[in-house]
């Protein structure tokens, strides 16, 4: 015989998982207390739940302790089997604001029902929507108190999705329905009655209230004109109805006479979920122009011709039985075949051979049944070329339906491909461009919320804070230049960007370009290098603008030139143009990509790394700032691997001769009348190394020492003509080291230039008493640099 404790346990029998759950689990924590100590009636339900397929759970008592089945394990999801026992808030916390008030009806005594009632749940980690229909009803013990609640629910997630889906599903048909150029009703039930009627729909029957309505009581006055018939007929076989041309008899203004309209439609049946017919598509045209001039042109064919004539499209008119006997002028002048060429089945000649076979044949299939002839197939013009053409033909008939010939026109539709095809590239670099964006934008915020967390621990400590500082402020700068690039394209695109027109020199601009880019050559240890006129060449512009314009493509050749790699700046001049030349080893670009390297959105490929950064915009706005100030931009590439050539070409003008015209002059690159010995003395390893590879670009011969004893051996051994020294340097400073340099006679007669931090007035005077011949603050400007060099005699 079983114990009484296995007796007091046997309603948990038989419950599936859940139930061996219940019966083995720890029930110390639960306000449930131990199940041998459970009232009959909760014994009851929970072994009634336990045994349900349906999902169901129970809470009881004053904390309401929460029992369930497995079927409603399967909504718990992650939050089963943790749930069992514990209370109902707990369980449901995020949704205890929405339920609990139906609770609290339910152990007052009330039941309730409640369908697809909207819940936001926290059943995995992550909020969800979700919908259920439910029931609560008031559970009472022995004493026919209320000490519970019982739930009979059913998730309804899923319907309501679908519904929902289906409801913007139905609201974008309704609104392609609307833009179709032809008629278009859908039709409910056997009555027909209109759920849906676009625009062309009610201005082919008047402007009237039809949705909602059956069509005869919505058009009683196409009772007997046979339309309602072929309704009926289509709902109840399922075969669709074809009507060509047919006459209608409407009332198209209230209280108005009927007015006889010709259409040409098809009634197509639809069918529901279970295959069940349960309406009809209606789809078509208002062809009653059509037919109109079909009927005054069939008095006379010639004016017919002559109509065929005025039209854009290829026009021809056939036999009943095929025989082509007359074209418009237009496909004589497409094809270039002369007219006996064509006749008959001489279309054929312009035909593409692959075609002919399947366009000769539906043509054959159109001329036995009668129906007309639609098709899409490419066309021979007279220079060889094929153009993909749309081709109609409809057949003539006589007053006894009889075919007395075919009118058949033939539209070029090779643009609407073409713009078909860009307008999806064009989609796909805007959705790989977006990627990209994301990509950009989300970078920098790791480490700004790394240093931002780290703020927080390391208030006190002020290096570790001015470090940190330092890595949010280039992040945010990061990301300012991202969002200016685009909102500069912004501008450029809608015609926003007001230009300043100047007389400039094209040698100050790249200058200045140079200046932009110098950090990133420096970086890679690019090779560098300029091939500049000795006599500045001028051009009309926007300062700005055109430096921008360099500074982009200089920028781009830096970026897709790997480390140590080769990059030349070329400028050129003819009487009429200025040309700009940026040569490159790099990356190179793909024939494929070649074509759009301009324009908005593209970029080559990339590593999933992204090690080249940027939005791909810098190339599309040079060429539009390069074409509003009459200059063109153009690049080569030989393929990937063979680095690029970019060229901007823009109108030469004479040598200006106002004040500021000269000052433009002045800031381009100095003609080096000679290659000079320098000796460059900085610790700071890149900067030293990026300002020789500047010097040496110009043709100098320079030496660069680290460290101060270094300079004085080197100064002896090569007497440099110039010397740039910094003047933070370990041991001794550059004013120390500048009044030995002075005092050697290799370079009493040196020039010494100071490229210094240190930038106030006091400054520079120490650095004159020192022995410097000029003061440089950090960082230097280019063109202070090279005026500086121009200061040198011959070598």
């Amino acid at each position: 015989m079983d114990s009484p404790a296995v007796s007091a346990l046997a309603f948990l029998a038989d419950g599936g998982d859940t139930g061996a759950l219940m019966r083995n689990h720890d029930w110390s924590t639960s306000p449930l207390g131990s199940p041998a100590s459970w009232p009959q009636s909760l014994r009851s339900i929970v072994g009634l739940i336990l045994n349900s397929k349906f999902p169901m759970f129970v809470a009881w008592g004053s904390e309401l302790g929460f029992l369930y089945n497995d079927a409603y394990a399967e909504i718990l999801e992650a939050k089963h089997p943790a749930a069992i026992g514990r209370r109902f808030q707990d369980i449901w916390a995020e949704i205890w604001d929405d339920i609990h008030p139906i609770i609290a009806q339910a152990m007052q005594g009330i039941s309730t029902y409640h369908r697809n009632l909207p819940l936001t749940m926290n059943r995995n980690g992550y909020e969800e929507q979700t919908w259920f229909t439910f029931s609560y009803s008031p559970v009472r013990e022995e004493s026919g108190k209320v000490a519970g609640m019982f739930c009979a629910v059913t998730e309804t997630t899923d319907q309501m999705l679908a519904e929902r889906h289906r409801a913007e599903e139905h609201e974008r048909l309704r609104n392609l329905f609307q833009q179709a150029p032809g008629f278009i009703a859908v039709l409910r039930g056997p009555l027909h009655i209109f759920d849906i009627a676009n625009d062309a729909y009610l201005r082919l029957v008047g402007h009237r209230d039809i949705l909602g309505k059956p069509v005869r009581e919505a058009l009683p006055e196409l009772e007997g004109q046979h339309f309602f018939e072929h309704l009926d007929q289509v709902y109840a076989t399922g075969e669709p109805f074809f009507g060509k041309e047919l006459p209608a008899m409407l009332q198209r203004q209230a209280n108005g006479p009927l007015e006889q309209r010709f259409v040409s439609f098809i009634y197509q049946p639809t069918v529901d979920h279970r295959g069940i017919i349960s309406g009809i598509f209606v789809e078509g045209s208002d062809v009653t122009e059509g037919v109109q001039a079909h009927r005054a042109l069939k008095e006379s064919e010639q004016r017919l011709r002559q109509l065929a004539n005025t039209i854009p499209q290829l026009a021809w008119m056939a036999d009943p039985d095929g025989r082509v006997h007359w074209y418009n002028d237009r496909c004589y002048e497409y094809t270039g075949l002369r007219p006996e060429e064509l006749r008959g089945w001489g279309w054929q000649r312009a035909h593409h051979p692959d075609a002919v076979p399947s366009v000769s044949e539906k043509w054959k299939r159109s001329i036995e049944s009668g129906q007309p002839f639609e098709m899409s197939f490419p066309l021979r013009a007279a220079n060889g070329e094929y153009h993909s053409f749309f081709t109609r033909a409809a057949p003539l008939r006589d007053a006894a339906g009889n075919i007395v010939q075919w009118f058949g026109t033939s539209t070029d539709i090779t643009p609407l491909e073409l713009a078909k095809n860009e307008l999806k590239e064009a989609n796909r670099r805007k959705d790989e461009f977006l990627a990209m964006l994301a990509h950009e934008l989300r970078n920098p915020l790791a480490p700004i919320s790394t240093a931002a967390e780290l703020l927080k621990l390391s208030a006190s400590d002020e290096g570790r804070v001015r470090k940190t500082s330092d890595i949010i402020t280039r992040q945010v700068k990061h990301m300012t230049g991202l969002v200016d690039d685009l909102l500069d394209v912004s501008r450029v695109t809608r015609g926003l960007v007001t230009l300043h027109d100047e007389t400039l020199s094209i040698n100050g601009l790249l200058t200045e370009a140079i200046e932009q880019v110098h950090g990133i050559m420096e970086t890679k240890r690019h090779h560098f290098s300029v091939d500049f006129p000795e006599e500045p060449v001028f051009v009309r512009g926007d300062r700005t603008r055109l430096i921008q314009v360099f500074a982009n493509i200089l920028n781009n050749a830096a970026k897709y030139t790997p480390a140590e790699g080769r990059i030349t700046l070329y400028l050129g001049a003819d009487a009429e143009h200025v040309e700009v030349a940026v040569i490159d080893n790099g990356a190179g670009i793909a024939p494929t990509l070649l074509p759009y390297i301009f324009e908005l959105f593209t970029q080559a490929e990339r590593s999933a790394d992204r090690a080249q950064g940027g939005l791909g915009l810098g190339l599309a706005l040079a060429k539009s700032l390069v074409e509003l100030q009459g200059g063109t931009v153009s690049a080569q590439s030989r393929g990937l691997g063979n680095g690029s050539t970019f060229t901007v070409r823009l109108p030469r003008v004479s040598r200006p001769d106002s004040d500021t015209a000269q000052q433009n002059v002045r800031s381009g690159l100095p003609h080096q009348s000679g290659k000079a010995k320098v000796l460059i003395v900085d610790d700071n390893r890149d900067a030293a190394e990026m300002l020789s590879l500047l010097l040496e670009s110009l043709g100098h011969e320079v030496e660069i020492a680290y460290r101060p004893h270094d300079a004085l051996s080197a100064a002896q051994r090569s007497a440099p003509s110039a010397l740039f020294l910094d003047i933070g340097l370990p041991d001794m400073d550059g004013y120390e080291l500048a009044r030995r340099i002075r005092a050697l006679p290799e370079t009493s007669k040196s020039l010494i230039v100071a490229v210094t931090g240190y930038g106030q007035p006091k400054d520079r005077e120490r650095a004159m008493r020192a022995g410097f011949d000029y003061h440089l603050v950090k960082p230097a400007a280019l063109n202070d640099v090279l005026d500086v060099l121009t200061k040198l005699k011959p070598q």
